[in-house]
């Protein structure tokens, strides 16, 4: 009769037994680790800023001190904190601070075509904007 060898066991965590690749321990396990990883975890998980550097309620006066034309565009739109601020999009800011401007060239490009002048490559405005003014049914 052969003599068995002695079974060699790792030291397992507070003396179990390892457990088997094939038994239920073993796949409970690793069921738990995988869970415990995936709730720590957002679903939907973007990248991230990080921690804010500034309050919401940070003066924009006092963190653009350095910035004369920032100020001037943050009392345009009438906001003082970082909070305020991050109500707007950037495609919504620049809306707001060209709105005046655009309005401003069309008063003069109309005042230009009353007095039949116009701005380089403008003419046809000038001529539309002159027929529109002679006739008064014209909705003006």
């Amino acid at each position: 009769m052969a003599k068995k060898k002695p079974v060699r066991r790792t030291k397992a965590a507070a003396g179990r037994k390892p457990a088997k690749a094939g038994s239920r321990k073993a796949g409970r396990a690793a069921k738990k680790v995988t869970t415990a990883t995936a709730s720590r975890l957002p679903v939907n998980a973007g990248p991230s800023l990080g921690r804010p550097k500034v309050t919401g309620e940070e003066d924009l006066d006092m963190l653009f001190k350095e910035d004369y034309h920032a100020r001037q565009i943050f009392k345009f739109l009438r906001v003082g904190t970082v909070k305020d601020l991050e109500g707007y999009s950037a495609g919504e800011i620049l809306r707001v601070l060209s709105r005046p401007i655009k309005e401003t060239v069309e008063r003069i490009r109309r005042l230009l075509a009353e007095r039949n002048r116009c701005l380089a490559g403008d003419q046809g405005f000038a001529l539309e904007h002159k027929e529109h003014a002679k006739d008064p049914l014209s909705g003006r």
